[in-house]
């Protein structure tokens, strides 16, 4: 059984989104501490930033006329698909940036999607959790609120496009602490805080159930 597990953030050292996936991590390793977990690190080692339209255009091009750039882009793509459809679980951790869905997030949901088939399910019924963090608060009634243009999409592609079974862990006013400015939500902030570690725990757990499950059924 193998764990996936993606990062995102540009500061792993003091990455809230790693903090969140961490605590998911370890309530699954605690259950079955020899499982295999796969790793890619977008915010350390980005995707080539022609990756996506090298592999778009390699498909119209006959395969003895394709260009190393297309053959090296098909192969990334290969290689990513297959570390999806072959973990029995997917750990994203991927924090709001500018608002958004980061370049190197984008690009890697771009060049999976332009390496499977069109619409293929690839993450079909898999359990998988989103780990996604915000430095301001981007709820209903906030004066942010809708700014947040990064869940909705990650949604979409997971549970809409690859039909993944998905969890998704929330923590906001990550930049409480850092940015003056916001200090007088300190107290709501830790809330918050104790809420996504929480929820985390149990997006592990369940994880490492549905591992249990899995199992039963092929015994």
């Amino acid at each position: 059984m193998t764990l996936f597990r993606l990062d995102a953030s540009i500061l792993p050292a003091t990455s809230s989104s790693r903090e969140i996936a961490d605590i998911v991590e370890a309530a699954w390793t605690a259950e079955h501490p020899d499982d295999e977990i796969i790793r890619r690190h977008l915010g350390t080692q980005p995707l080539p930033a022609d990756a996506w339209a090298a592999a778009v255009t390699a498909a119209y091009v006959a395969e003895e006329d394709r260009t190393p750039e297309q053959r090296a882009a098909q192969a990334l793509a290969a290689e990513l698909i297959e570390e999806l459809t072959s973990a029995d679980a997917v750990l994203l951790a991927v924090p709001l940036y500018n608002f958004g869905v980061s370049q190197h997030v984008k690009a890697w949901i771009d060049v999976v999607i332009a390496g499977a088939e069109a619409g293929a399910p690839l993450l079909q019924g898999k359990p998988v959790v989103l780990a996604t963090v915000r430095g301001g608060a981007y709820g209903a009634g906030t004066p942010r609120e809708g700014w947040d243009h990064s869940t909705a999409y990650l949604r979409r592609i997971l549970e809409d496009v690859w039909q993944a079974d998905l969890t998704v862990v929330e923590r906001e006013f990550t930049l409480v602490g850092v940015n003056p400015a916001l200090d007088e939500f300190t107290d709501l902030a830790a809330e918050m805080h104790e809420l996504a570690q929480s929820a985390a725990r149990e997006a592990g757990a369940a994880l490492a159930r549905t591992k249990r499950a899995s199992e039963t059924a092929r015994a």
